[in-house]
């Protein structure tokens, strides 16, 4: 079968396609031949810094659409030849991955195996971020940064469907910003936005801020919440330093700081993770939420999807298009 590695840390040039024998499932595994594979802004800094790297060489890929080629022992529920969309700790870019059985659901009601794909990380990412730890209450104000990127479409969408009185987007150029507002975001602050969101919310602050850079972006959003506002960190874009917050932040105005992600989860509460994208899932299927696919590449040109999302001018969801085991 066909697979894209890397055997160093380096730019998109460094993805190469080799041939691989085809992986067999494990106790508790499932094997999917693959139809489609999202591309996730972990892959490149997979790729670029070894993010979540064991070992190299080392094979990126996160989630797919696809149908169940074999099922491991112990596997109940799940077939060979059936239509399955699966969160994998990595390998996606592939002919065929291996997923815990757990991270693999079967193809919702009317979903298609194109958008499937890009359902495993960013609608329950998106859905955990309002919910689960964001807890949006109607009538509350959001601003979520990287509001034109497949987690921040999708959070918006879903913070409109909550009842937000108001949900803010940070873009980081003209055209991501057209994007948003195309998504149903109310206002798009273009780079810095501490000073508009004071302006746009009469001084008071956002009451939820969604945060997937880190660093001073960070700061700069705990810094926009009003009193008693939550901030959730859900990745660390920027490459800075681990952050912390404590007493001198946390204080003076009452606020609270969360976290999310959904890989960890995966490997700590499967069953939690399974409940969450079964809900979030509903969402798609009762077309609260859309997940507009922007650009498609063929599985050989995955270091195109990647020069395509690291050049930041990406929107929406990216996907490599594979068609099954070869």
């Amino acid at each position: 079968m066909r697979a894209v590695e890397f055997q160093e840390y380096g730019g998109p040039e460094v993805l190469g396609v080799v041939e691989a024998d085809v992986p067999e499932p494990g106790p508790g595994q499932v094997s999917v031949d693959v139809a489609y594979t999202g591309v996730n802004f972990a892959d490149l800094k997979a790729r670029s810094e070894g993010y979540r790297v064991t070992d190299l060489p080392f094979r990126p890929g996160l989630e797919v659409s696809g149908r169940v080629r074999a099922v491991g022992e112990g596997v109940v529920g799940l077939t060979a030849g059936q239509e399955v969309t699966a969160l994998t700790g990595g390998g996606a870019y592939a002919d065929v991955v291996l997923a815990d059985a757990v991270t693999v659901f079967p193809l919702p009601t009317g979903v298609d195996p194109r958008t499937a794909a890009a359902l495993p990380t960013v609608l329950p990412t998106a859905y955990a971020l309002v919910h689960s730890v964001g807890r949006l209450q109607p009538g509350e104000t959001v601003l979520v940064q990287g509001a034109a990127g497949g987690v921040g479409t999708v959070a918006g969408q879903l913070a409109k469907a909550a009842g937000a009185g108001a949900v803010y987007g940070v873009v980081s150029g003209a055209a991501k910003a057209a994007y948003a507002r195309e998504q149903g975001y109310d206002e798009v602050f273009v780079g810095e936005f501490a000073e508009p969101v004071r302006a746009a919310t009469g001084g008071r602050g956002v009451d939820l801020v969604l945060d997937p850079v880190g660093g001073d972006t960070l700061r700069a959003g705990l810094a926009s919440l009003a009193v008693f506002g939550r901030l959730v960190s859900f990745g660390n874009a920027s490459s800075a330093p681990a952050w912390s917050v404590g007493q001198p932040e946390l204080y003076p105005q009452g606020v609270s700081v969360g976290g999310f992600s959904i890989l960890t989860l995966a490997r700590t509460a499967p069953g939690e993770l399974r409940s969450l994208a079964e809900r979030a899932f509903a969402k798609a299927v009762d077309g609260t939420v859309s997940l507009p696919v922007t650009a498609e590449f063929a599985l050989e040109e995955a270091a195109e999807a990647h020069r395509l999302m690291g050049a930041r001018t990406s929107t929406g969801k990216l996907l490599l298009r594979v068609g099954g085991a070869h």
